[in-house]
C-alpha cells in the first residue's frame, strides 16, 4: 500500500505564507503526476497546482503566480509554497500522487488525509 501523509497547514493572516509539505512512503516503484487540490466548504475539490516526474507544472489561474509547486524526487515528496494568501484560499489542502506500485502495475492516484489552511485576520 501506499500512505500520503501532508503537514504545514494552519492559520495565517492575509498576505502571509505557508509551506505545505506531502511524503509519500510504501510499496512505491515510481511516481508519475504529485499534485494538490483543495477543497472549500460547500464546492467541489479543485486543482491548484501539480507536477508531472519531467518537472512541468499547472496551475489553476486562482494562484498563478503566488503559488509554487515543486518535488524532491528522492525523498518521494512534493511541496507548495503559498504566498500572498488570501480568505479564498481557505479549503482543506489534499496531496495527490500517481504511483505504480510495481513495474507490471498501471499508475493509480492516491489520496492523502488532508490539511486545513485558514486564511483570516
Amino acid at each position: 500500500q501506499v500512505q500520503l501523509v501532508e503537514s504545514g497547514g494552519g492559520l495565517v493572516q492575509p498576505g502571509g505564507s505557508l509551506r505545505l509539505s506531502c511524503g509519500a512512503s510504501g510499496s512505491i516503484f515510481s511516481i508519475n503526476t504529485m499534485a494538490w487540490y483543495r477543497q472549500a466548504p460547500g464546492k467541489q475539490r479543485e486543482m491548484v497546482a501539480q507536477m508531472h516526474s519531467g518537472g512541468s507544472t499547472n496551475y489553476a489561474d486562482a494562484v498563478k503566480g503566488r503559488f509554487t509547486i515543486s518535488r524532491d524526487n528522492a525523498k518521494n515528496t512534493v511541496y507548495l509554497q503559498m504566498n500572498s494568501l488570501k480568505p479564498e484560499d481557505t479549503a482543506v489542502y489534499y496531496c495527490n500522487a500517481d504511483v505504480k506500485t510495481n513495474i507490471l502495475r498501471s499508475a493509480r492516484p492516491y489520496w492523502g488525509q488532508g490539511t486545513q489552511v485558514t486564511v483570516s485576520s
